[in-house]
């Protein structure tokens, strides 16, 4: 493959990524990357929900969720800019066909741990699926968009402090360069350092080994959650998320002998140091997690993904209890960023959870990732709307 030279070049096709690149102008020629397939994105794995500012009396008890769950280590700045924009995504998913469960009309809304009230817009338990394919087609229409399949970022082009492009690798082991007037990093988390995780195992941090190469500012990079309710087995590979908002609709954590031992919507890293210490206590490998309470018909209409997954596993989670184990899940640390998703290098942007803008603080509030990653991407295309047009000037 030989050197190219674009305007924009993103590494990632997640949700960040390609929101990033429908907001950029029209007239720009972008080029995205990805490791992988386009399907193997940790956004198509999001299940819950994505937050949304419900109205204006709701501000104040959002803002506090957020902060609280995250320790009040949280930029407020950028907790502010996320809600306050929640509302205008939304309008703009639903524009590029997202759909949101809704009843008479209205939106409905779900809850999960450590919300005060419910103010989560889901799409069945795919919720990721939905907005990430969506805005895949829309992107693959565009004929300014180009996306290579199978294509890793190896390093940066740095020339005098600032980023001129990509070095990257096709599927054929071919290297090649990118040159570009922005860089935008938007490569995922880093669960495929770990032996349990949520994650795909080809998002290993590469966006930070880069970084750290080059001096690019890195921030809280100890801040790794783990996810209370994964689905437990032996076989190897990435673990399957039991959604939080199933918790939210009515489900509960019982001990080896069948009894409660914890709220189950307390913060995730409150209910995950439960579950270890109650693992540790009973000497078992995993706790259950129960949905008796929730109706059959709310399990098959809003949960069917994980009802089909579990059957295959054995089973049926309106009959029975489900095995369930702490894995990582969610980097709230990376590289880096201002309230305009730019990193301490210029011309070089990162979004989504490749990113740290300071929104999720030590503990990332349940369904503010795709919200926040979004809220940021169209930020970084904002910025560099304007660092077009004072080119021009």
């Amino acid at each position: 493959m030989k050197d190219r030279k674009v305007d924009v070049v993103i590494v990632g096709t997640g949700v960040a990524g390609v929101f990033h690149a429908l907001n950029l102008p029209s007239d720009k020629q972008i080029l995205m990357l990805t490791k992988s397939d386009l399907e193997s994105s940790d956004s198509f794995l999001a299940q819950g929900g994505i937050c949304v500012l419900r109205d204006e009396n709701d501000y104040d008890s959002y803002f506090e969720d957020t902060m609280k769950a995250g320790h009040y280590e949280n930029r407020k700045e950028s907790v502010d800019i996320m809600i306050r924009s929640s509302r205008e995504i939304i309008e703009d998913l639903v524009s590029f066909g997202v759909d949101f469960e809704t009843k008479d009309g209205e939106f409905c809304y779900t809850r999960e741990g450590a919300h005060s009230k419910p103010r989560i817009l889901f799409h069945e338990d795919i919720t990721g699926k939905e907005i990430t394919s969506k805005l895949l087609a829309e992107a693959k229409k565009r004929e300014n968009i180009e996306i290579l399949e199978f294509t890793t970022m190896t390093d940066i082009i740095e020339n005098n402090g600032s980023c001129d492009g990509i070095y990257a690798v096709d599927k054929d082991g071919e290297e090649f360069k990118v040159f570009a007037d922005f860089t935008i990093f938007a490569s995922g988390g880093i669960g495929g350092l770990y032996e349990n995780s949520t994650n795909f195992e080809h998002l290993t941090g590469d966006a930070l080994e880069v970084a750290k190469k080059h001096d690019i500012r890195l921030e809280h990079l100890d801040y790794v959650q783990i996810h209370p309710t994964t689905l437990y087995s032996k076989k190897p590979g990435r673990r399957f998320l039991i959604s939080e908002s199933v918790r939210g609709e009515g489900a509960v954590l019982y001990n080896k002998d069948k009894e409660r031992f914890v709220n189950e919507l307390l913060p995730r890293d409150v209910v995950t140091k439960a579950i270890k210490e109650q693992m540790e206590k009973d000497g078992t490998k995993f706790v259950w997690l129960s949905m008796e309470n929730i109706p059959k018909e709310t399990i098959l209409s809003h949960f069917p993904n994980i009802y089909d997954k579990c059957l295959e596993e054995g089973f049926d989670v309106t009959k029975e209890c489900i095995p369930v184990v702490p894995a990582q899940h969610y980097f709230m640390g990376g590289v880096w960023v201002d309230k305009d998703s730019h990193t301490s290098m210029d011309r070089l942007y990162a979004v989504g959870e490749t990113s740290c803008n300071g929104v999720h603080g030590a503990n990332r509030l349940a369904s503010n990732s795709l919200l926040e990653s979004l809220v940021f991407a169209k930020k970084a295309a904002n910025h560099i709307k304007e660092e077009y047009k004072r080119r021009e000037q």
